[in-house]
Formats: structure tokens, C-alpha cells, sequence
């Protein structure tokens, strides 16, 4: 089935075409005569965007459609209040028959060059053997080297695509390196680094593997991937013999404290130079993903502001002064 793409849809345009629900809600008629009566309004995506949607009878359904299926979609684009698909028809998909790459946006570096990067870094730049051990025994489990090297770093907010975990990863150690090159005396570059690989393993356990939309598991909702990350940092520590426990407690403070603040979902604040290190650099490459990315959303030529966002809480001006502009 030829698919056409969200973003490409216009006023006008017929649609056929595969989409993932991102949001599936009931509507009721106003008018009398059709009271008790309801129409389906959805918000539907793929890798390049979203559109609403309306389907005005909803007797046609041959089955009830809901957020994260994966369905085929015809109809026609309108507009109200911008482009909205009047749908005539729309059934569900079975999600193992489709192409996951038209609705899972990917890292646009490769997930095999990050992973020889992650591992050079561990033979380098890790000089403690315990914690040579400890990071060993974590990648030498293929299963959880191939969940963390497709998982997400988040749904929504940063790093949001197949393989952003392993990227915020390495970006993270890049920070970490960078602040420990300030305070050498005060901090201890491998533990520091340690803790940078494993501050989100949580993470690999945190989203559905089989959801199209990085759906939370019911794990993930329950208990959160820094308690979950701490729950995995405990059984690996506990099986190598004379662990020192003043690592672990480190390693402990410097997970359950990486998010920085408690209303941000930290149990408690970082109180150590590594873990308030961590922390920052955790901040830094996650900020900096929302503003490229947004960046690369605006289109060419829509002007020097960028739309709103409502998770930095602001638009950015993508201006720039040019060279001839600058003094000599």
C-alpha cells in the first residue's frame, strides 16, 4: 500500500493511507434529532507530523479504533481551523504487517557506531575494576545491548525516536568529560562517566517495546525508570564479590537524583559533586535535543521565530548574524 505522508497532506488532497492514532475521542451531535449520537474526533500521525480528523459516521466502524492502533484512512483533507481529514472509512491494521519506519522516527546517527563509541569509551576511559565489572556485566547481556540500543530517551520531550537513548547517552559522557576537565581534584572522571551510562537503563524497561507511539508499559507507569534503573543497578552490584559500598552508594545517589529536583520526579536532590554533574549534563543534552529539533521543524521561509513549544516554554529565533555583520 502506497503511503502518503501527514505532512504533505493539503486542502483538498483525497487520502489513502496508513496512520497511527495519537488521539481518539467521541463527539456528540448537538441537534435534537440526533441526540445520543456520536462522531469519532482523532488527531492522526506519522514519522513526519499530525492532523486531525472527523468521522461524521461512525456506523461504518467494523470495530472499536483506539489511541495507538495503527490504521488504514480514507478520505478527504478539509479545513477547519486548519487541514482536519473528513474520514470515510477507516479500519485497523495489524502493527506487525506495517512499516514501523513510517511511524517511529530514528536517531540520524547509527545505532552501531554509537554502540562501538559507547564501548571504546568503557575500555578507555573506566579504569576502576569494579566498576569495569560492573558496567560489563550490564553490556554483555545482548538483550539488554539490543533494547538500549533501539529504545527511546522519552516519549514526547527530547530524544523522542529509535535510538535517542543510546545518543542522550553519549552525549551525556561528552558533557560529564567536558565539567570534569574544570575540577579534576574534586572529581573522579570514571565514576562520574559510570554513572553517565546508566543514569536512564531504567528506560529499556520504561516504554512498550511493541507500542508505534513509545507508549509507557504498565511498569513504566507504576514504578519509573529511575526506580527501575536503581532496582537494575542493584541486582548486577550485588553479584560481584566485595563491591565497595561507598561506589554503590554513589552510584545509588547519583540515579535516583539525575532528574535534579524533586518536582521534576527525583526522590531527592543531587548532594554530591557527581551527581549534581550528572544532573546538569543529563539537562544540558536534553534542552539542546528540544532546540535543534524544533529547529528542524520549521519550515523554510515561515519567518525567524519558531512556534511556540510548550515544553521550553518559549519560540526561538533562528536568525543569525551574518559574518559580515561582525566586527574585524
Amino acid at each position: 500500500m502506497k503511503k502518503q505522508l501527514i505532512r504533505n497532506l493539503r486542502v483538498g488532497d483525497e487520502v489513502e493511507t496508513q496512520a497511527l492514532v495519537i488521539e481518539c475521542s467521541r463527539g456528540s451531535f448537538t441537534a435534537p434529532h440526533r441526540s445520543g449520537e456520536y462522531f469519532l474526533k482523532l488527531v492522526l500521525g506519522d514519522v513526519s507530523g499530525s492532523i486531525k480528523g472527523i468521522m461524521w459516521d461512525v456506523s461504518l466502524l467494523k470495530e472499536q479504533i483506539q489511541k495507538g492502533d495503527v490504521v488504514f484512512v480514507r478520505g478527504e483533507v478539509s479545513d477547519y481551523h486548519g487541514p482536519q481529514v473528513v474520514v470515510s472509512d477507516l479500519r485497523k491494521l495489524d502493527p506487525e504487517k506495517v512499516n514501523r519506519a513510517f511511524f517511529q522516527p530514528v536517531s540520524s546517527r547509527d545505532p552501531q557506531e554509537m554502540l562501538s563509541e559507547l564501548k571504546e569509551i568503557m575500555a578507555v576511559e573506566i579504569k576502576d575494576p569494579y566498576l569495569k565489572l560492573l558496567l560489563l556485566s550490564f553490556f554483555k547481556d545482548q538483550e539488554f545491548v539490543r533494547r538500549f540500543a533501539l529504545a527511546p530517551a522519552a516519549r514526547t520531550i527530547h530524544h523522542n525516536y529509535i535510538s535517542g537513548l543510546l545518543e542522550h547517552t553519549l552525549e551525556v559522557i561528552s558533557l560529564c568529560r567536558d565539567l570534569a576537565r574544570l575540577y579534576p581534584d574534586q572529581i573522579r572522571l570514571d565514576l562520574l562517566i559510570t554513572g553517565a551510562i546508566l543514569h536512564d537503563v531504567g528506560k529499556i524497561e520504561e516504554y512498550d517495546p511493541a507500542s508505534l507511539n513509545f507508549e509507557f508499559s504498565d511498569r513504566g507507569k507504576l514504578v519509573g525508570h529511575i526506580s527501575i534503573g536503581k532496582e537494575m543497578l542493584d541486582q548486577k552490584a550485588v553479584q560481584i564479590p566485595d563491591f565497595p559500598p561507598q561506589v554503590k552508594l554513589e552510584l545509588d545517589h547519583m540515579i535516583l537524583t539525575h532528574h535534579g529536583m524533586r518536582e521534576w520526579g527525583s526522590p531527592e536532590v543531587p548532594k554530591t559533586i557527581h551527581a549534581f554533574t550528572l544532573f546538569h549534563a543529563d539537562l544540558v543534552s536534553a534542552r539542546l535535543n528540544q532546540f535543534a529539533r524544533l529547529m528542524e521543524k520549521h519550515p523554510p521561509g515561515a519567518g525567524d521565530w519558531t512556534e511556540w513549544d510548550r515544553f521550553l516554554e518559549r519560540s526561538i529565533y533562528l536568525k543569525r548574524p551574518s559574518e559580515q555583520e561582525t566586527p574585524s
